[in-house]
């Protein structure tokens, strides 16, 4: 089943079920989605879906730090509930021992100069995209190579 469709299931579900904060956050989703399609007047596959869906959880992550700022845990924690729902449609995580060990490799094949920051990068987003926090993944080369 493709990802596309299991959103769509699990919306029905929601519905059926009631759960309006689940069934809101998964038709946001869908209107991402939808909205992405018709910018691009493509139809998306789940490597793009994914896409969609790293950039509503990223959004969310930057809501909730300015909710925090501004006090407003009520509001922080509502964005926070719609993360979780959000990666249940995302790849699984790579743990941060296995994230290191593919930053190893990167560096090992391009060599661990500054100079390699490109090359590791773009083989890293490749290999690791849906599936890590590039931004952790850019601070741990840095760390690495500084």
């Amino acid at each position: 089943m493709s990802l596309k469709a299991r959103i769509t299931e699990d919306m029905k579900a929601a519905m059926k079920a009631r759960e309006t904060d689940r069934l809101a956050t998964i038709r946001l989703l869908q209107a991402a989605i939808k909205q992405k399609e018709v910018d691009e007047r493509i139809e998306l596959d789940d490597v793009a879906v994914s896409a969609v869906i790293e950039k509503m959880v990223k959004q969310r992550r930057d809501s909730i730090a300015q909710y925090q700022a501004a006090q407003r845990q009520d509001l922080a924690d509502k964005e926070q509930a719609e993360i979780v729902i959000l990666q249940d449609y995302m790849p699984q995580q790579l743990s941060v021992e296995e994230i290191a060990a593919a930053v190893d490799a990167a560096l090992a094949t391009h060599g661990a100069t500054p100079a390699a920051m490109g090359k590791i990068m773009g083989e890293l987003k490749a290999k690791l995209t849906g599936r890590a926090d590039m931004a952790e993944v850019n601070k741990l080369v840095k760390a690495r190579l500084g």
